[in-house]
């Protein structure tokens, strides 16, 4: 157990502690991708419930992509949704109370 109040563990999310970049995406052809980031397992909650779906997302901007049904666009890449609102982030692999990052 720690002994981290809520307080303190957005504290340490603000100053750099193990949380999760403020934009990442899934596809290797995004600038935004990091393989690394993604072995980790990122939580992704999307105004206050936990999404699987999210394809790219921003917590700074206030938006996430999710993939628009089955569609495709002509390359073969799902075509997706830009909805917009409350973002938090964090590391799975962090076990149950992990910090999150999320906008002020």
């Amino acid at each position: 157990m720690s002994d981290e109040t809520p307080e303190t563990k957005e504290t340490s999310a603000k100053s750099g502690a193990d949380v999760p970049p403020d934009h990442l995406a899934v596809h290797p052809a995004s600038p935004h991708f990091d393989a690394e980031v993604l072995q980790r397992g990122v939580g992704i909650r999307f105004k206050g419930k936990a999404r699987t779906d999210i394809e790219e997302y921003s917590i700074s901007e206030g938006w996430v992509r999710v993939q628009a049904g089955k569609t495709v666009d002509r390359k073969g890449r799902p075509l997706t949704l830009k909805l917009t609102g409350p973002v938090e982030a964090w590391f799975e692999d962090l076990g149950d109370d992990p910090p999150v990052a999320k906008k002020d």
